[in-house]
């Protein structure tokens, strides 16, 4: 039987509040950290990135292209969780909001919503700054998802 790969977490790194705290998880548990960006980022050794051509999605493609089964994603695009969903990956949202089967329906309809109020001219709230408190719940459920994701590994 052949041993299956280690997770990987792969973050939507270009505007990820998080990164920090992706770093400490990581190094906790010796899990492998892949950046993906448009531009070269900054990352501590160990780190990989992977720097995308330019445009709109590059990113989340190459993401959603890359990710196997049972890997992290750490993404605040919605439409990006979906297919990384459908590929068998594990989502976070970077507010620490776990993006599931169950509540992937109602995000992508919520941001439709959203996209077409804009497109009519009402204003809508942006996203609010991440808190102490989202980065704490991040924190504590990445090590979940992290520790569910090497349990799935070695079955």
């Amino acid at each position: 039987m052949t041993a299956k790969p280690a997770p990987r977490i792969l973050v939507d790194a270009d505007a990820c509040p998080v990164k920090d705290e992706v770093y400490r998880v990581a190094t906790r548990y010796g899990i492998h950290v892949v950046l993906v960006a448009n531009l070269q980022l900054n990352a501590p050794p160990g780190v990989e990135t992977i720097v995308v051509e330019a445009g709109p999605d590059a990113a989340d493609d190459w993401i959603a292209e890359n990710v196997r089964p049972s890997e992290i994603v750490v993404t605040a695009d919605i439409p990006l969780a979906a297919r990384c969903l459908d590929a068998r990956a594990h989502v976070l949202g970077t507010s620490g909001r776990p993006f599931t089967e169950s509540s992937i329906g109602d995000a992508l309809a919520g941001r439709e919503l959203s996209s077409h109020l804009r497109e009519i001219g009402v204003a809508t709230v942006g996203s609010r700054p991440i808190s102490q408190k989202d980065r704490s719940r991040f924190l504590s459920k990445l090590d979940e998802l992290v520790q569910r994701a090497r349990r799935e590994a070695a079955s």
